[in-house]
């Protein structure tokens, strides 16, 4: 048990992974870091979402990369939660500490996941998400804010 944390243990109790179920994934970057405030190294971290997607470990419905968290509602297909979070992490920190010419920790341990369970739910979870940087007040449209997608549009 860290410290600083001394909860996190719980995230992972009552975790499961079930395909073609939908989850709300929030991963945050360490220290709360804002470091997604540079657009770029937001992109890094989409490029390694986009690329589960492609793998088709999961079914990527929507994301936010705030400044210094990520939001993810994905559908599990061939992936486990916890494999797809450890994979996105590990090589969205080697991209991303690379471009930074640093090294060490890129995210907090563990993350926070939510099933979703009724199909119907996932176009609001994925509306409610994508408007995170409108309620955080980064930006007054969403279509200002460049790093967010949804399968809805």
């Amino acid at each position: 048990m860290h410290p600083q944390r001394p909860n996190s243990h719980r995230l992972r109790h009552g975790r499961s992974s079930e395909p073609g179920r939908g989850y709300l994934v929030t991963t945050v970057v360490h220290q709360r870091k804002p470091l997604f405030k540079d657009w770029q190294l937001g992109r890094l971290l989409v490029a390694e979402l986009r690329l589960a997607h492609e793998r088709r470990d999961v079914n990527s419905l929507a994301w936010v990369v705030m400044p210094d968290h990520l939001h993810w509602l994905v559908q599990l297909e061939k992936a486990q939660l916890s494999d797809l979070m450890q994979r996105i992490k590990s090589r969205s920190t080697l991209s991303i500490n690379r471009a930074m010419g640093r090294k060490g920790a890129l995210w907090q341990n563990g993350f926070h996941d939510k099933a979703i369970r009724d199909n119907q739910d996932l176009q609001p979870c994925a509306r409610y998400i994508i408007a995170n940087p409108l309620r955080a007040g980064l930006v007054d449209r969403i279509g200002d804010y460049p790093l967010w997608d949804t399968l809805w549009l």
